[in-house]
């Protein structure tokens, strides 16, 4: 008999490096004083400190992909956008859960999912998503069955709800998540609490997905 696993160390070497790089970013845009969409979010004085946590990564790197056309998001509002308003608006909690659900959603069938539901487009051609989001076509699918399924199996619920692609990759990057983070935990690494707050971030973003995808993201 065969069995199929990511490999422990291509696992852990990829979330470190990326933690590698937003660090590095981080260091780099420090003293940028430039102004960007997420900046005046993150200095709304009504913010909590776990809103301010989660918006500071959002707003380096906006001093980044807004300064490199190859990074340029397929959605209006961008998904980094998207996941500053999601957690200005909402709080940090669920505004993480919504902006990892976005970049699940945000990958490359994203447009035919987008045309197959007959979404809106933004005038520049992007796909338009906001955050408050009013369908007009009724689903048939129940949210609680798809984020249930989720919470089973990341990525089923999304399958059940019709988005079989964003399934695929709500799959691929919680376990991706989830793995890294136990693996750090079981080596007692110094960065465990981040690799577990991302598997966390992943998961709970999976599940919330899945119910707004049977709730809204239908033909």
């Amino acid at each position: 008999m065969y069995s199929i696993n990511l490999p422990r160390e291509n696992c852990m070497l990829f979330f470190k490096q990326m933690i590698h790089n937003i660090f590095i970013l981080i260091l780099l845009t420090g003293c940028s004083f430039a102004q960007y969409p997420a900046d005046s979010l993150y200095a709304d004085p009504n913010n909590s400190v776990i809103q301010k946590i989660f918006l500071y990564p959002i707003v380096k790197w906006q001093r980044l992909s807004y300064n490199e056309t190859n990074l340029n998001c397929q959605f209006a509002p961008s998904c980094s956008n998207y996941g500053a308003q999601t957690i200005h608006t909402h709080g940090g909690i669920k505004g993480i859960f919504m902006a990892s659900d976005r970049i699940i959603r945000c990958n490359p069938n994203a447009f035919q999912s987008h045309q197959k539901m007959g979404g809106q487009f933004h005038k520049d051609g992007r796909l338009f998503d906001p955050i408050q989001y009013s369908p007009t076509i009724h689903s048939t699918k129940s949210p609680i069955v798809a984020a249930g399924l989720s919470m089973v199996i990341p990525g089923l619920g999304r399958v059940y709800a019709g988005r079989p692609i964003d399934g695929f990759y709500g799959f691929l990057l919680s376990v991706m998540a989830i793995r890294a983070g136990a693996i750090s935990v079981k080596n007692k690494n110094v960065f465990a609490p981040l690799y577990v707050g991302m598997a966390i971030t992943f998961y709970g973003g999976e599940t919330y997905g899945a119910y707004r995808t049977a709730k809204y993201y239908q033909k």
